[in-house]
């Protein structure tokens, strides 16, 4: 029986033919846009009743911060990044390798209190979209205005046919996440939406990104 250290290096983007170290190159200052993928993060989904104090205390131990509880809004803690969803469901994105854990300590944490930690990190992935005519293909994505959002904040939107979250992790970019599902159809969408404005496809980088950084130590 494989072992989660095999499995983890066996893992596979859902972007991997886009991504390739032949296809990506560093961005540059006459690069308009840059578009990089980051792959294979663990998705876990808490719900809950915020106002159930034991709920509250359980998961704020676990996660090394309080849940976030105003609509369109996350938090970085050490544990990942928590999205509010609504008032009764967050997302936790945490890198792959410990997700497991996490689940079972927060499954532990939670026990004889009304909540639901489920495992969905098979379904989604992630973009991190940056420079400076991101929000030139926001625009053209989506109906969201953009512009009004906040760093610090997250919507849910539509783009073309695939749902998608946006986080405006800085004033420089955005991180999409998405169904795994709509990865390849999204991917050339954006990649031909944004070839005018100058488009660079780059290796990630985590250490400069400060949604991404806490998810690739």
């Amino acid at each position: 029986m494989a072992n989660a250290s095999t499995l983890s290096m066996n893992l596979r983007s859902p972007l991997a033919a886009f991504t390739r170290p032949s296809q990506t190159r560093a961005a540059t200052a006459q690069d308009g846009l840059c578009m990089s993928e980051i792959p294979n993060l663990g998705y876990i989904i808490l719900r809950g009743h915020s106002s159930d104090s034991a709920f509250a205390q359980a998961t704020s131990q676990v996660l090394g911060a309080a849940l976030p509880t105003l609509p369109s809004s996350y938090v970085q803690c050490p544990a990942g990044v928590v999205y509010w969803v609504s008032p009764d469901e967050w997302w936790l994105i945490t890198p792959r390798a410990g997700k497991d854990a996490l689940v079972a300590q927060l499954t532990q944490a939670l026990q004889g209190v009304f909540a639901q930690v489920v495992d969905n990190s098979g379904g989604h992935t992630a973009l991190r979209i940056s420079g400076a005519k991101h929000l030139l293909l926001l625009r053209h994505m989506g109906v969201y205005d953009f512009e009004t959002l906040q760093v610090g904040q997250a919507i849910g939107t539509v783009m073309a046919k695939a749902n998608v979250t946006v986080l405006r992790t800085d004033s420089q970019g955005v991180v999409l996440l998405f169904r795994r599902s709509f990865a390849d159809y999204l991917w050339r969408l954006l990649s031909r939406t944004g070839k005018p404005y100058g488009l660079c496809i780059s290796p990630l980088a985590s250490n400069t990104d400060p949604v991404v950084s806490p998810l690739h130590p």
